[in-house]
């Protein structure tokens, strides 16, 4: 899960062959909080954009009972062109985590290690973007 910029919020690592939507309670799970200018921080994000791949009943039940707005795209109604100014901030963020070598190939057996790196990698993502900015 990246935010509308693409920096990386959330990871999950799972089984290679399993469905993403099952999925999908976890990463919106795995959100840190969000500080906000005054009051409490902000578990959550406000909406959230998927693919058709996530259009199931579970999915937006879940969003709907944490507050968040769905923005998914229904299979066999919505075109996949409206979802794709969406779509290549999650793909390019995508790509700057598989440039790490040790990631696009994975060549840790235990699913700790490898999530580890990739939440490292994610934590290099964000400080390059930081430096980009100039916030560091």
């Amino acid at each position: 899960m990246s935010d509308r910029g693409g920096i990386p919020l959330s990871v999950v690592v799972s089984a290679a062959n399993r469905n993403d939507h099952l999925e999908f309670e976890a990463v919106v799970d795995a959100v840190a909080p969000v500080a906000g200018p005054v009051g409490r921080p902000r578990r959550r994000p406000h909406k959230l954009h998927a693919d058709k791949g996530y259009d199931y009943p579970a999915c937006r039940k879940m969003l709907r009972r944490r507050g968040i707005i769905a923005r998914i795209a229904r299979r066999g109604i919505e075109s996949a062109k409206r979802l794709g100014r969406y779509r290549y901030v999650i793909e390019r963020t995508l790509e700057w985590v598989s440039r790490f070598r040790r990631l696009a190939r994975r060549y840790e057996r235990k699913a700790a290690h490898f999530l580890g790196f990739t939440q490292l990698a994610c934590a290099v993502i964000c400080y390059r973007r930081a430096v980009k900015l100039d916030l560091v």
